[in-house]
């Protein structure tokens, strides 16, 4: 029997990144394959669920206000040093989000109120024109 010593280097870094149709499909989608992604890096529940949640406000955000005919946005993750950054990209860099006040009767504005509740840090990057990147970061507890 051939036998070999196969070494494995374990990374501290591990990323996905994939485009997805500005529709609400495509913003589902991005959230399912983020938690999957997760389970799957074994990210602690604690972190898979509220980092899906962000995925989910983010994305739809996307779909919704960043949505421009033939253009997809792109849904990143990257785990690294201790910290779950969650990047959705779209090519709408005029439309910034920002957090807003909803109305008590309101179907919707609570997206980014949210993401501000469950990230640790979140953010915008411009560019390359025409994009704009939102972020949020999760720090994930030391193992």
């Amino acid at each position: 029997m051939n036998q070999q010593k196969i070494a494995q280097v374990h990374s501290p870094t591990s990323h996905f990144s994939v485009l997805l149709s500005p529709t609400p499909r495509g913003a589902r989608l991005a959230r399912l394959l983020a938690a999957e992604w997760m389970r799957d890096h074994e990210v602690p529940y604690g972190v898979t669920e509220a980092a899906t949640q962000v995925v989910a406000e983010l994305a739809t955000n996307a779909a919704t206000h960043g949505r421009v005919a033939g253009r997809s946005f792109r849904l990143g993750l990257l785990s690294h040093e201790g910290v779950l950054r969650i990047e959705v990209t779209d090519t709408r860099a005029e439309s910034l989000p920002r957090v807003q006040p909803a109305g008590p009767d309101g179907d919707s504005g609570r997206g980014l109120l949210l993401v501000e509740a469950l990230a640790d840090r979140w953010g915008t990057a411009l560019g390359p024109v025409p994009r704009k990147t939102v972020w949020a970061e999760l720090d994930l507890p030391h193992r």
